[in-house]
């Protein structure tokens, strides 16, 4: 179901962002083809290396590359997917989409994007269950994104509850579900 699909990935700053290379890992293995975005804060967690050897492209992380003045063009890339999965998606990236801020090439594409849009969080309990958080997700649905729901169990800080990024398998599975045409909202 995913042969030939074109995915942007957008990876955040999260202790989760280790998931991004399996997930893209998955998604070559369907045959789609991987577009990663990194954010700033995400390449302290995994390498703009690791995903590109992975998905066989150059990560994006800025809009102009080093100083060789090369773009990287946001609306391109926004009319270039057939989805976009932000995973994981930092409550600030989430706080960004919801409310449009466009500062970085991640949500600049978000912004642009003309694809369905798929939103896997990952962050600590507290932070997931906050009400402003969730009323970020409430919007995001509402502009028609589908929210992959965070799992259940230990997290980084230790604590125990919802907050874990979903498992790529599940991530996968529900790509191939929106494009074998079950198109409900997550």
């Amino acid at each position: 179901m995913l042969r030939h699909k074109k995915i942007i990935l957008g990876v955040c700053g999260s202790i989760a962002a280790y998931k991004a290379a399996i997930l893209v890992r998955q998604l070559i293995k369907e045959e789609a083809e991987v577009q990663v975005i990194l954010t700033t804060s995400a390449s302290a967690f995994i390498t703009p290396l690791t995903l590109a050897t992975l998905s066989k492209r150059p990560v994006f992380t800025e809009f102009v590359k080093d100083d060789t003045s090369v773009w990287t063009n946001h609306v391109d890339l926004g009319l270039w997917a057939d989805a976009m999965v932000v995973a994981p998606a930092s409550a600030n990236t989430v706080a960004k989409m919801a409310n449009g801020f466009c500062d970085n090439l991640l949500s600049a594409t978000y912004l642009s994007a003309r694809c369905p849009v798929f939103v896997a969080p990952a962050m600590d309990l507290d932070m997931y269950q906050h009400p402003s958080v969730q009323g970020n997700f409430t919007k995001l649905r509402g502009y028609g994104n589908r929210i992959i729901e965070a799992g259940y169990g230990e997290l980084a800080s230790g604590l125990v509850g919802q907050g874990r990024m979903a498992e790529p398998e599940e991530i996968v599975q529900v790509l191939q579900n929106f494009f074998a045409g079950d198109r409900k909202i997550v």
